[in-house]
């Protein structure tokens, strides 16, 4: 079904139906990245399609991108206030958001934000080219004292043109972090000798490639 739907989109590139139908088809084929990129261009051709939000917020869950899930979900439920799918997996959401928050210890912790920025980008058929010349990753932390068991709460928020993720540690030094990105990746690691590796490598829905 999806090399059908490719095909016709060839014949006529800006059907948003075609994208939301190959979202679809990609979802059952358990191909999530490549679902939400679908999902977002019908959502670009045409913004008033609720299937393609609740497409985009199905496979951002599977993708465990809760976050994206939920603001996608939203969107789409306003559109089609009947579709009670929408308050199901919004629901779903929130409880997935909740347990994530339930891993912060009560007291206060620092920030750790990992961000790749990068200017607009254009859109190919099946990705997303973002001009990384500029890009650069960045980390900010404050060391506070021995650290605590590398394993936090993080939130994560990607568009075509932009990824940001914030990592909720406390008292790590900056020599223990490491963020890298490949081709259609990005990576965040935490090494803090005696424990157990954190590492957080979300799939992006769109390569980078470098200018």
């Amino acid at each position: 079904a999806v090399d059908l739907y490719t095909q016709a989109i060839a014949m006529t590139p800006k059907n948003a139906e075609l994208f939301a139908d190959r979202a679809q088809a990609n979802i059952k084929l358990n191909y999530f990245t490549e679902a939400v990129v679908d999902a977002n261009k019908a959502i670009e051709l045409d913004p008033s399609m609720s299937k393609a939000y609740l497409r985009k917020g199905l496979a951002c869950i599977k993708l465990e991108e809760y976050q994206t899930a939920k603001a996608a979900l939203e969107t789409g439920a306003s559109l089609a206030p009947a579709e009670s799918r929408f308050t199901k997996l919004i629901k779903e959401c929130d409880e997935r958001i909740a347990e994530e928050a339930g891993e912060l210890p009560n007291q206060s912790v620092d920030k750790t934000s990992g961000n790749v920025v990068a200017p607009p980008a254009s859109e190919s058929l099946n990705n997303v080219a973002v001009d990384t010349k500029d890009a650069q990753p960045t980390v900010n932390l404050s060391y506070q004292g021995s650290a605590a068991r590398p394993k936090y709460r993080h939130e994560f928020y990607q568009k075509p043109e932009e990824v940001v993720v914030t990592i909720f540690a406390k008292g790590i030094p900056a020599k223990n972090v490491v963020v890298d990105f490949g081709e259609q990746i990005l990576s965040v690691s935490i090494d803090v000798p005696g424990d157990e590796t954190y590492s957080f490598q979300p799939r992006l829905f769109g390569k980078i490639t470098p200018a």
